[in-house]
């Protein structure tokens, strides 16, 4: 008879149910890893609200060919049990990171060092059966070993760190350069992570006033600017004559673009990180008459960005800074509708043993 375990299983908008599943059984290249953090995003909470639209539950994925409801879970972090071929370069009981995109390896873009970008690409959580659960099979090739003396908490949020570092290596920004970056939420708290860790650039952080600004000048931040009537003089004032090199939107909200574009010096770089809930007008006119680069992020790039994401989570207190709680895999539903709704400033785990 095969093991079984618990998993929170995606079925539908609105449907994220508690079940027993049969522990999965690797395939070569993977190993089995007991799962001690799970993490969700707000792709998550945005599948769970009006999805799916990322999720294969209704049509089926063209590349993993997974079709019908999903264990969620991209961010997780395990200990690998059972047999495990040396060749991996895993032994079992590591305590490991996995960065959830699996890429081919073979095709032009996994050549350039773009495995975010594979033609192949398959993100477990999203096009798979993911961490959200006792258990999960995970390919070597997505793992990191976690650094001795990191908590289990702290190593939870490395996935997500990953992609603000790959964020932040996208911008353009090059030591010197003068950045503001719009939005202070988790992922433009991983990007600010990113950019100090990176660059030795001046950061100002803009959103609303209160505890995320408070948190981005603890954790960097060289300036801070409240959202308003005044933000934009301010802002002018903190850069003066030499203007903006780079501008990162990181908040998704309407006219944020835009904003950036307006803010930009002449030659300068924007990164849009956020994902804005509906379309949004822009001014082409100024981007080609100022011939403003604008750039855009996905995912990250494990072998480049897992590794330094556990170091700096080693190293400084930006886990504290953002963990909201540890939960046990019953509060799913719960966790996912408080995110979806706003009132989730940090980052949220599951304990699937609890």
């Amino acid at each position: 008879m095969s093991a079984k375990m618990k998993a929170a299983v995606y079925h539908a908008s609105g449907d994220v149910r508690i079940e027993e599943r049969e522990v999965p059984t690797p395939v070569v290249g993977e190993v089995l890893l007991k799962v001690l953090r799970s993490g969700m995003c707000g792709t998550d909470a945005s599948e769970y609200k009006s999805g799916p639209k990322i999720f294969a539950t209704e049509n089926k994925h063209p590349i993993s060919g997974h079709h019908g409801p999903m264990i969620l879970g991209h961010e997780f972090i395990g200990e690998i049990v059972g047999d495990v071929d040396a060749s991996l370069g895993f032994k079992s009981g590591d305590i490991v990171a996995s960065g959830a995109g699996i890429s081919c390896g073979q095709c032009k873009r996994c050549k350039e060092m773009r495995t975010n970008l594979c033609e192949k690409y398959v993100t477990l959580g999203l096009n798979r059966d993911g961490g959200m659960a006792e258990f999960v099979a995970v390919p070597a090739s997505t793992l990191v070993k976690v650094p001795a003396g990191l908590s289990l908490d702290a190593a939870g949020i490395a996935q997500p760190l990953a992609v603000g570092l790959h964020a932040a290596r996208r911008a353009g920004v090059r030591d010197g350069d003068k950045v503001l970056l719009i939005g202070s939420g988790a992922i433009g708290t991983f990007v600010l992570a990113g950019l100090k860790k990176l660059f030795n650039a001046q950061v100002a952080v803009l959103d609303f006033g209160g505890s995320r600004l408070e948190r981005a000048a603890r954790l960097g931040a060289d300036h801070t600017v409240e959202v308003g009537e005044n933000a934009e003089a301010e802002i002018k004032k903190i850069f003066g004559d030499a203007g903006i090199d780079v501008v990162i939107e990181a908040s998704g909200a309407p006219g944020q673009l835009q904003f950036a574009i307006n803010l930009v010096k002449r030659g300068g770089n924007i990164l849009q990180v956020g994902l804005p809930s509906g379309k949004q007008e822009i001014d082409v006119h100024k981007i080609v008459m100022s011939e403003i680069n604008i750039q855009t992020t996905l995912a990250h790039v494990c072998d480049q960005d897992l590794g330094p994401a556990l170091e700096i989570l080693a190293t400084t207190t930006l886990a504290e800074e953002l963990i909201e709680g540890v939960y046990p895999l019953s509060e799913i539903s719960n966790q996912l509708e408080l995110l979806g709704s706003g009132k989730i400033q940090g980052k949220v785990l599951f304990d699937p043993s609890l």
